[in-house]
């Protein structure tokens, strides 16, 4: 066995002639244990509610969208549709048409966007799965049919039970001028609500679903749409399928992912993770830094063993090299075990949702999510490694020099 290693070993298990030198010891490792164990908790629960804000996003949102580079609407036609509807792993294609409304039911009235989608919106988005109340049916029948946001179906106090429960929707003409009276200056549709969905409030309270025919008649758009909208089979290749779409389409058009359509969304989340990462390392090597204590201790202690291991021909290298270990072995123990308890506390709350929220029935979940992600034990596997390193190396540098 490596010499350096055996002895900073015995060093740490056996029993020191002073018994404060113990108990400094034990508090180093309690305190990298705590840190490490604290670190992938928090992150992991970050991740947690990361995820779960992606995914309400992801339940409306499609795998890939289209939109005009310039401007808000484009002609489809100037897109091969046919082409990218045959691109290997393409699933289904949208059309979707967007524009402000007042939406008016009785007395009560709110600004919220119309939605206009084709047949295929049920496969490009999950909104079957959030469906509610009603039934879902988008249909260009003699009074078309709509889905409404939850928060806009509150504003308008919308009973679908109801008889006579028909939405008027309002929607300025582009060629209105102030001089218009107000019958003129807006196109005006009746719709009949046959759901209501609840996603999340930024999709709940803006948007109202219809059928494609519907809002190109109440917006006079005849022929553009705001976006294409495609899903793509589960283990598809986003970013090849978007690299030939990107050639189909041309310059004059941007096509993005689920990442690219919350580009901010992610951005925050990223920046919030790192600033909370940021955070916990700082207490983490605060904690650590009580490892250059116990060192410094344990090296006046040794001060005799020191001497007696000189005089044996042990060269200086090999004297710093077994309170270097020593650091390390005191380092190394607590982060691993605190990152195992950590670990292990999380899939607790994974597999048995242990802490809950007090307000269950206003949340999204139950209980607090958690998503364990290998890349955060790596990172803080190497932070805690590496500035135990770096106090360890710094500590028996300077006093074993001395000492020797």
């Amino acid at each position: 066995m490596n010499l350096p290693l055996k002895i900073a070993k015995r060093y740490l298990i056996a029993k020191k002639s002073h018994n404060i030198i113990n108990v400094i010891s034990l508090i180093s490792v309690i305190g990298v244990f705590v840190g490490s164990m604290a670190l992938i908790i928090v992150l992991s629960v970050f991740n947690g509610f990361g995820n779960l804000i992606l995914q309400l996003y992801d339940s409306f949102d499609p795998d890939i969208k289209i939109i005009a580079a310039q401007g808000k609407f484009f002609d489809p036609s100037l897109i091969d549709l046919k082409k990218i509807k045959n691109i290997n792993g393409v699933d289904a294609i949208c059309l979707t048409l967007e524009e402000n409304a007042l939406i008016k039911n009785d007395d009560r009235q709110c600004i919220a966007t119309i939605k206009g989608v084709d047949s295929n919106f049920i496969h490009t988005s999950r909104i079957t799965e959030n469906i509610i109340d009603g039934n879902f049916s988008l249909s260009d029948a003699e009074i078309p049919s709509a889905s409404v946001g939850s928060v806009i179906a509150y504003t308008l106090s919308l009973n679908l039970v109801a008889t006579f429960n028909a939405l008027t929707i309002y929607v300025p003409k582009k060629d209105a001028s102030l001089t218009n009276i107000a019958q003129d200056a807006f196109y005006e549709k009746i719709i009949q609500p046959t759901s209501v969905f609840g996603i999340q409030q930024d999709f709940d309270s803006k948007y109202v679903l219809v059928p494609l025919q519907f809002a190109r008649e109440i917006t006079g758009e005849e022929k553009r749409v705001s976006a294409i909208e495609i899903s793509i089979l589960v283990n598809a290749d986003t970013k090849n399928i978007i690299n030939q779409i990107n050639a189909i389409a041309g310059k004059n058009f941007l096509v993005k992912d689920r990442i690219q359509q919350h580009d901010f969304i992610y951005k925050i989340l990223k920046s919030e993770k790192f600033a909370v990462f940021l955070i916990l390392s700082l207490i983490m090597i605060i904690a650590i830094f009580n490892i250059l204590g116990t060192l410094t201790i344990l090296i006046i202690e040794k001060k005799r063993d020191i001497g007696i291991l000189k005089n044996l021909g042990a060269t200086l290298q090999t004297v710093k090299g077994i309170f270097f270990i020593e650091g390390i072995l005191i380092t190394a123990i607590g982060a691993v075990a605190g990152i195992v308890c950590g670990l292990l506390i999380c899939y607790a709350q994974i597999h048995f949702s242990i802490i809950k929220f007090s307000n269950q029935g206003a949340m999204v979940v139950d209980a607090y999510p958690v998503m364990i992600q290998w890349l955060d034990v790596v990172c803080v596997l190497l932070t805690v490694g590496g500035v135990g390193m770096l106090a360890t190396l710094f500590t028996t540098e300077k006093l074993v020099r001395k000492l020797y």
